[in-house]
């Protein structure tokens, strides 16, 4: 029996996962802060028919997770390997917005304004490609939401962050990130959407993982969005 995590096998701003035995993998927080809840969020989700990992322990205080291990690309390395096939994956992200949104969330979420179960950081790289399917990981800050909000922040997160590399870099895909966020955006525009966009930014903007030049073009995209309300 496993009882130790193995080699990692992916890093982020927020936690590590490791190999944990066959078919299986641990997620464990860098701060060690108690994931208990996300866990829980994920089970609820996979009993509506959601596409999650299936969670297998909590452990560790809560600081551990233990699940489903999902073999496949994220959706965000097959946008970049073929560039024309992005409006598709685009679509495809905006379709598991639309099947996660009639789910209704849980009251043991936070509450950011709504009766739906919104993910709040559903974007490419939270998106895992399996041969059966994609499958959404990552819930750390799902909430009780609007669904327009969740993709209001799916937005700002596919067209504001930085890429890692120079400025030269950065300026070299800020094309392609905008055409990314137009694409997926498509069926959400409106003044509803304006409205959820500026309080997506003001949440953003708070985010503690963001870096000040991130910060500001969050704010830019707020404001933007809050001029055309203005009209």
């Amino acid at each position: 029996m496993v009882t130790e995590p193995g080699p990692l096998v992916a890093s982020g701003r927020d936690g590590d996962i490791f190999e944990f035995g066959p078919g299986l993998v641990l997620r464990r927080t860098k701060d060690g802060r108690v994931i208990e809840g996300e866990a829980r969020t994920i089970a609820y989700a996979r009993e509506h028919g959601y596409p999650v990992p299936e969670i297998h322990e909590v452990r560790a205080g809560g600081t551990e997770i233990v699940m489903e291990r999902i073999e496949g690309p994220m959706m965000m390395d097959l946008m970049m390997r073929a560039p024309w096939r992005m409006a598709r994956y685009c679509r495809e992200l905006a379709d598991l917005h639309d099947r996660l949104h009639v789910i209704p969330a849980p009251a043991w979420l936070p509450d950011a304004g709504g009766d739906r179960l919104v993910h709040l950081d559903l974007h490419p790289m939270n998106v895992m490609i399996t041969e059966s399917g994609p499958v959404v990981i990552d819930w750390t800050n799902a909430a009780q939401g609007d669904p327009l909000l969740d993709a209001a922040v799916t937005f700002i997160l596919m067209t504001c962050p930085r890429m890692p590399g120079s400025n030269l870099v950065n300026n070299a895909v800020r094309p392609v990130r905008g055409g990314l966020g137009r694409a997926f955006v498509k069926r959400y525009r409106g003044r509803e959407f304006d409205r959820q966009l500026v309080i997506a930014a003001g949440l953003k903007a708070l985010d503690r993982n963001m870096s000040p030049e991130e910060v500001t073009a969050i704010e830019r995209a707020g404001a933007r969005a809050a001029a055309r309300l203005s009209h």
